[in-house]
């Protein structure tokens, strides 16, 4: 792969180096936060060479790479130079709260992803030689290979203060600084020593703070707003002294006195909370885990966890949750496989294969974006086979050591409960290969047959099959249904169409016909064409909640309509305003009568211009 070339055509299309904010990587995509993601063409990215598909979650824009993709990361570094630059106060600021709760979460520990599981294999690995006494615990190669794995855990804080510091635009070296002081040699001994501190004669309570998450987090984030202070205030001629300074004088003591111990009190709290619901039923937990895991994935919302992962581990020094969701990884794999041998597409069984042992390595990416997802049943029952395979793992009480990547390699990880993980990770990965073979799925069309319903092919013999062309209503950013946020729609319960983003607040009518349906909340219109076909246009999502409030309707029940005919407006800065996705369905809603609905293909459209052809 020239990841250069690819690299420089990401970018390109994109929207330009000057559309990105910010970007970064974890182990299989490139998280990019744009500044005007209408800009990006995402048919155009999907199709390179190198990528496997484009999704949009949690605020950014994820070009999926996977395994190549600290490669072409590097190499976008290297052709923009984004590495040197400094965000803006206003980017990285898109969606909402949770949105942005994601994104940071991703973007503090997605640079550490790699370190991260490297780490804990060789806990892994180590825990195994001592176990089955290959090596002395006491001798040194045990001890040497356990500082090797155990240094990231211990100096955590130092490390996710450097990620931090980079997502908070933080200086790095004043929070390498802050949380090395929380790990200094003296405090730790004063804790071991059960000795008393104070500072300024306030009791200062000691904690451990090694391997912690959430008080260096805290504290950095805290740091942002007490550099920015002396930052604007102190002159340029000392600025760069003092700022560091007074910094450290304030942020060491702070944290220590209040930051800390609130955030290890917090900390606790979670833990126990977690292991409350844990303890419930550890079936159950498993069971739910495995069943949503992947579909969390998908959404980006599996950041959510890492934390909590990492918690687990630093107050009972283990984690059950890497256990339970371990077996989703292997049924993904599984069903990936189990595509390869039934499928006789040539193409599907070389990207399955390559998928089933990404898979295998933790990466399920390729097996879901590539096979599983987009053929439908083999992606339900790897969920239905995780879901066992979870329900097994937490019956077992299986648990991991450390944080690492869910594959074939890292099983010594799970240390307590192994034979219940191994049998429940080969359960699910079997499994779903098995099921997927007797069960079978639809595959998509060949090229070949794609071809032969071709537009430019279907108007040389019109006399077989008969189109009806649909317009667009609005102008703005084209997208397949599939991707809105709506499930309905999404799930194509209302049938086949496409979705636009709206650019402006003008609807125009899609077909020459009627005005079936006209809903007095004016945010909804249904089309009846003089040629048979129902359309139905929602403009934006959950709008019905507003009762007409921002919209103006230029049509009744029963009206007669041309193309192109303004029907409604709509205050697009005012729903965007309150909180509402403007994202517009446009659906066939008697889809079942057609042969075929081909949306068109491309990511900018304007109002006029085909949207959809129905295929009779």
């Amino acid at each position: 792969m020239d990841f250069q070339k690819l690299a420089k055509d990401i970018v390109k299309h994109i929207g330009g180096q000057e559309n990105i904010s910010d970007l970064y990587h974890c182990a299989t995509r490139l998280r990019f936060t744009l500044k005007n993601d209408n800009k990006a063409n995402r048919n155009a990215i999907e199709n390179l060479d190198g990528v496997i598909t484009v999704t949009e979650s949690g605020g950014m824009f994820q070009v999926v790479i996977g395994n190549n993709v600290a490669s072409v990361h590097d190499s976008i570094m290297d052709q923009t130079g984004l590495g040197t630059k400094q965000q803006t106060a206003e980017d990285g600021k898109k969606g909402n709260l949770f949105e942005r709760f994601i994104d940071l979460l991703s973007g503090i520990f997605s640079p550490v992803l790699g370190l991260l599981a490297a780490s804990g294999l060789i806990k892994g690995l180590n825990f195994v030689l001592g176990k089955y006494e290959i090596l002395d615990p006491a001798g040194g190669t045990y001890r040497i290979i356990a500082a090797a794995g155990d240094s990231f855990y211990y100096f955590m804080p130092i490390i996710l203060a450097i990620t931090a510091a980079r997502k908070f635009k933080v200086n790095q070296f004043i929070a390498v600084a802050l949380a090395g002081g929380l790990i200094y040699p003296d405090l730790v001994n004063a804790l071991n020593a059960n000795e008393s501190l104070s500072f300024l004669g306030i009791p200062v309570v000691l904690a451990k703070y090694s391997s912690t998450v959430i008080p260096i987090i805290i504290a950095i984030w805290i740091l942002k707003y007490v550099e920015g202070f002396f930052t604007r205030f102190l002159h340029e001629s000392i600025r760069n002294l003092l700022t560091p300074f007074f910094c450290l004088l304030i942020m060491l003591p702070l944290t220590l006195l209040a930051i800390g111990p609130v955030a290890i009190y917090t900390s606790g709290l979670i833990a126990s909370g977690y292991l409350f619901i844990y303890n419930l039923s550890p079936i159950i937990s498993g069971i739910v885990l495995g069943a949503c895991w992947q579909i969390l994935v998908i959404f980006g919302l599996h950041w959510g966890f890492v934390p909590v992962m990492l918690n687990n581990i630093t107050v009972y020094g283990k984690d059950s949750i890497n256990a339970m969701i371990g077996p989703s990884v292997a049924a993904q794999s599984g069903a990936a496989l189990g595509v390869f041998f039934k499928t006789k597409n040539k193409k599907l069984k070389s990207l399955s294969l390559s998928a089933f042992f990404a898979g295998l390595m933790g990466i399920t990416e390729p097996a879901v974006y590539g096979v599983t997802l987009k053929l439908k049943r083999p992606f339900i029952i790897a969920c239905t086979m995780g879901a066992i395979g979870g329900g097994i793992a937490g019956g077992f009480g299986s648990a991991a050591i450390a944080q690492v990547q869910k594959s074939i390699l890292t099983i010594p990880v799970v240390a307590h409960g192994m034979t219940g993980y191994i049998i429940a990770y080969f359960f699910a990965l079997i499994g779903s290969c098995i099921l997927t073979i007797i069960i079978g799925f639809k595959e998509e069309s060949s090229e070949e047959d794609m071809k032969k319903t071709d537009k430019s092919e279907l108007t040389v013999d019109n006399s077989m099959i008969k189109r009806e062309s649909i317009i667009s209503p609005i102008s703005g950013y084209a997208k397949p249904l599939e991707e809105i946020s709506d499930p309905v729609f999404a799930g194509g319960a209302m049938g086949k169409g496409i979705a636009v983003v709206p650019e402006d607040g003008k609807v125009y009518s899609p077909v020459d016909g009627t005005v079936t349906l006209a809903f007095p909340t004016k945010h909804a219109y249904g089309f009846t064409s003089t040629s048979g076909g129902e359309i139905l246009i929602h403009i934006g999502l959950d709008t019905v909640k507003l009762n007409g409030e921002g919209f103006t309707s230029f049509v009744e029940t029963g009206a007669m309509v041309k193309k192109g005919d303004l029907i409604a407006e709509f205050d697009i800065q005012m729903l965007k305003e309150l909180g509402y996705d403007v994202t517009t369905p446009i659906v066939v809603t008697n889809s079942d009568k057609y042969l075929d609905i081909l949306p068109l293909k491309k990511n900018q459209i304007i109002h006029g211009e085909e949207a959809l052809s129905l295929l009779l």
